[in-house]
């Protein structure tokens, strides 16, 4: 298969005693690039770090709304800087997380609305993480006129109702490996209804790992599951679900 990881975390520390071996080990799975996702100013510049170490790997810059509550002025004047690199194809992570509620809810909207519209700025696809805010997640889209540049909304989790607005806003669909968990009932009904070519794959790695291996580290080669897990839903041949997610990351990012 051919395949692309749209959204793994290859600069966390549970990759540093061996982020050359996992790299490798999904190539040899038949990932051909991994979109290493950038969540705060040091997450961002690790991640440009590791695009440019390696040819497969690409980068996004921004603000993770856990971290939200630590945005100003002078960081996303250096996302500014940070977004001129050539391996830099979108930015995010960003979004809302009302499960958590690592920064207040109010923080949290404001520096994702001022994020998506920088976004606009840079003319770059956002992105984006939406837990428990789906409501709010699309108002704040919607009500935003300086960012249209599309994107990703990652690791899926509203229903199919959900997954159709989204796209009529210009987005794709990001599925990780928790559906092939038995209980992915919502993310299945996704998987099978949406059209093939507003999904994408993704691991969320070192997160979420996928049957076999749940309960392990998750790493980028294991997003071959993520693209096995939709095939059989939708009964097709695991190396045509491959083909076209990549082909969706392709033009969604830019590769």
């Amino acid at each position: 298969m051919q395949l692309i990881d749209s959204h793994c975390h290859l600069n966390l520390s549970a990759f540093n005693d061996d982020i050359g071996a996992a790299v490798e080990r999904a190539h040899a799975a038949g990932v051909e690039k991994m979109i290493v996702i950038g969540t705060n100013m040091a997450d961002s510049i690790r991640a440009i770090e590791l695009a440019h170490q390696y040819p497969s790997v690409y980068a996004t810059i921004g603000i993770h709304p856990h971290d939200s509550k630590n945005a100003d002025e002078a960081g996303y004047g250096r996302f500014k800087a940070l977004a001129a690199d050539s391996k830099v194809v979108a930015y995010g992570e960003i979004g809302l997380d009302f499960f958590r509620d690592h920064s207040p809810k109010p923080v949290q909207r404001r520096e994702f609305a001022r994020q998506l519209n920088l976004a606009g700025e840079l003319s770059l696809p956002v992105v984006i993480h939406d837990r428990d805010a789906h409501r709010e997640v699309y108002d704040i889209i919607r009500s935003e006129e300086g960012y249209r540049n599309g994107g990703v909304i990652h690791c899926f989790s509203a229903d199919y109702e959900w997954a159709k607005r989204f796209v009529d806003l210009g987005f794709v669909i990001s599925l990780p490996g928790t559906i092939t968990f038995p209980k992915s009932y919502v993310q299945r009904e996704v998987a099978e209804k949406l059209s093939l070519d507003d999904l994408l794959i993704e691991t969320d790695a070192p997160f979420l790992t996928p049957v076999p291996y749940r309960g392990k580290r998750n790493e980028p080669a294991y997003v071959k599951y993520v693209a096995e897990a939709i095939a059989k839903l939708r009964k097709l041949d695991p190396e045509e679900v491959a083909k076209v997610t990549s082909a969706n990351s392709a033009r969604v990012f830019n590769l």
